[in-house]
């Protein structure tokens, strides 16, 4: 098993080059099994996760390929199997996501229960009512949804609570369905809306992407296309976070400026100098005082849970006391225990964080409990005095694309190690 070893007190300079948005690409490698003709996605991140989609499809029998730019290439003319095995799916929640594209195009469909990190439960209720609303016959037997139907058809659906994997799951679904499907309080994340311009660009008809009511007129068939994936909001504020949190300054570039206005305002308040333009992002930290800042979790356009625990790291070190409350996964507050291994003051009220903000944080070996845990410890390392060890970095293999080689040309010394 692979640790970081981060050593702290470098203030990091420099640019840094965002790739392609992990929480984008997913749903886009689920869409290509709705293609029936070859289908290219761009931009795509290396990341765990990213491969693990594609062995899921590919353990289908589509035709996957990889070239040397890492972009992906599938021809879906070659299926002959409908089932994503638990020995896959286990380690990715976003597996579900063929669900939909599965059954409205070939009518059957068996995905076993998904796994991924443990910072909540992600039930698939919404997934499974959707479809029924739609037509589909199914049963959760054995650790698996089995779904049948000849044909889905249109429906309104009212999702009882705003789920992004889920508004996806049903839009690609409902792309092939006969009839006009109504999505209702669906998620406005700039990656559904992402997922909705591919979509439309192989042929489907929809209305509404970026709001909380889609509207999809069903059609007989989607071809593949050339698609270009989003650079990556989550990955962007992280760097953001890394200059603030050591004093330093860093521009993201290939970013996407419009999709992370809720977390610049953050970063404002917190005292930094945030400039941009149509496609890079920089944070001016030097000679500024970092402050603690309020922050509450919500659906986009407020406040992403995926930029938490990061800010729990500022915090940390931050004049002030800032509070931390996390409305969308009960769970995702592991990292709170690991953060005060470094000396952080924080107290825990169920899903709120009080923190005040530290002089300074000790290095101390530390365990990734989840993704953004893990890029949090890494923040909080890289402030710290001394030598941080974090382990179980295999979580941040799943969301961050060579993120130790980026830092380093920032100038933090961060090394990966063998345990």
């Amino acid at each position: 098993m692979q640790k970081f070893i981060v050593e702290g007190g470098a203030a990091l300079e420099g640019e840094v080059t965002i790739s392609g948005a992990k929480n984008a690409v997913l749903p886009l490698q689920a869409a290509t099994l709705l293609a029936d003709t070859p289908m290219s996605i761009r931009n795509v991140p290396r990341l765990k996760d990213v491969q693990t989609l594609a062995a899921v499809i590919e353990g289908m029998g589509v035709a996957v390929r990889f070239d040397e730019h890492n972009n992906i290439h599938t021809d879906t003319r070659t299926i002959h199997t409908f089932t994503a095995p638990y020995e896959l799916v286990r380690t990715m929640r976003a597996s579900i996501l063929v669900l939909g594209p599965m059954l409205a195009r070939f009518g059957e469909a068996e995905v076993s229960l998904p796994g991924g990190c443990a910072i909540g439960d992600r039930p698939v209720n919404l997934h499974i009512a959707g479809l029924e609303a739609m037509g589909a016959d199914i049963r959760v037997e054995e650790g698996y949804i089995r779904a049948r139907a000849k044909r889905l058809k249109g429906a309104r659906i009212v999702m009882e609570m705003v789920s992004v994997t889920g508004t996806e799951n049903l839009l690609m679904a409902a792309t092939l369905a006969e009839g006009r499907t109504v999505i209702e309080n669906a998620a406005r994340e700039p990656e559904v809306t992402d997922l909705a311009r591919c979509l439309i660009a192989m042929g489907a008809r929809i209305e509404g992407a970026g709001t909380d009511r889609l509207v999809v007129e069903g059609v007989e068939s989607l071809k593949g296309v050339d698609y270009t994936v989003l650079p990556d909001r989550i990955e962007t504020g992280t760097f953001l976070a890394a200059g603030a949190i050591t004093g330093g300054r860093v521009r993201t570039l290939r970013a996407a400026p419009d999709t992370l206005d809720a977390v610049l305002q953050k970063f404002t308040e917190a005292g930094a100098a945030i400039s941009s333009g149509e496609d890079w992002i920089e944070l001016d930290m030097r000679g500024r005082t970092l402050r603690a800042v309020d922050i509450r979790t919500d659906p986009y356009p407020a406040f992403p849970t995926d930029m938490q625990a990061q800010f729990m790291a500022m915090n940390a070190c931050s004049q002030g006391i800032g509070v931390v409350v996390e409305t969308i996964f009960e769970n995702r507050m592991m990292h709170v225990a690991e953060l005060k291994r470094l000396g952080a003051n924080i107290r825990l009220e169920g899903n709120t964080a009080i923190v005040a903000g530290m002089p300074y944080l000790k290095g101390a070996p530390v365990m990734a409990t989840d993704l953004r845990a893990s890029a949090c410890l890494i923040l909080a390392g890289l402030a710290a005095e001394g030598k941080t060890t974090v382990d179980r970095i295999y979580h941040t293999d799943r969301g961050y694309e060579c993120i130790e080689h980026k830092l380093a040309g920032l100038g933090a010394r961060i090394e990966r190690v063998n345990a």
